[in-house]
């Protein structure tokens, strides 16, 4: 099974997430911060993963270290649990309408870490979590998994169903990257190594 468990424990953070790449959708995501509670219940249910999440952070300051560090360990869980990456496909891609939203997502696993995000996201409160926070979430996955990330709004008005579009977009070419197929003999690259 291609499980991981991640522990981060800071002045600001304390967090334990488990991931199991072979999952089946199930969550129990508590991080204090509602609307990426939702977002990662989006995560694991539209890439099929099982995420367990539990974190404290200084939301007494802000959402600002507790999103990003439930970043950073979401990919560190996600480098983990791949591990040399043999036989995934490697690279993913979801285009998701979410009403007037439409949210291109595509990723390679690459160990090149990259994150294009061209969406314009008005700096508004998600509940307790600030909007701009959603591309530092995504940069922290990007940089601590090895992903090469472009999330691309095509159109969108509705702040919530821009970012709600870009998280499962985000699932669903990530559940394709990550996809055993029989074809790939060790990985899938001509360097022999990612």
């Amino acid at each position: 099974m291609r499980k991981a468990k991640i522990t981060r424990q800071t002045l600001e953070t304390n967090i334990v997430l488990q991931l199991n790449l072979d999952g089946t959708g199930k969550t129990e995501v508590d991080t204090g911060v509602g609307f990426l509670d939702h977002m990662l219940t989006l995560v694991a249910k539209h890439g099929f993963f099982d995420l367990v999440l539990k974190a404290q952070g200084d939301l007494n300051v802000d959402s600002h270290h507790t999103v990003e560090d439930c970043g950073l360990a979401f990919g560190q869980a996600l480098r983990q649990a791949l591990g040399d990456k043999a036989g995934i496909h490697r690279y993913g891609m979801a285009v998701i309408p979410m009403d007037e939203a439409l949210i291109n997502v595509t990723l390679d696993l690459s160990n090149r870490p990259f994150l294009n995000f061209a969406a314009q996201i008005p700096k508004v409160q998600l509940g307790n979590m600030e909007a701009e926070m959603v591309e530092e979430f995504f940069r922290a996955v990007a940089v601590e998994s090895g992903m090469t990330l472009h999330i691309v709004e095509q159109f969108g008005n509705n702040v919530h169903h821009i970012v709600e579009g870009m998280f499962k977009a985000f699932a669903r070419a990530l559940s394709e990257a990550v996809a055993l197929d029989p074809r790939v003999k060790g990985v899938m690259s001509s360097k022999g190594k990612l």
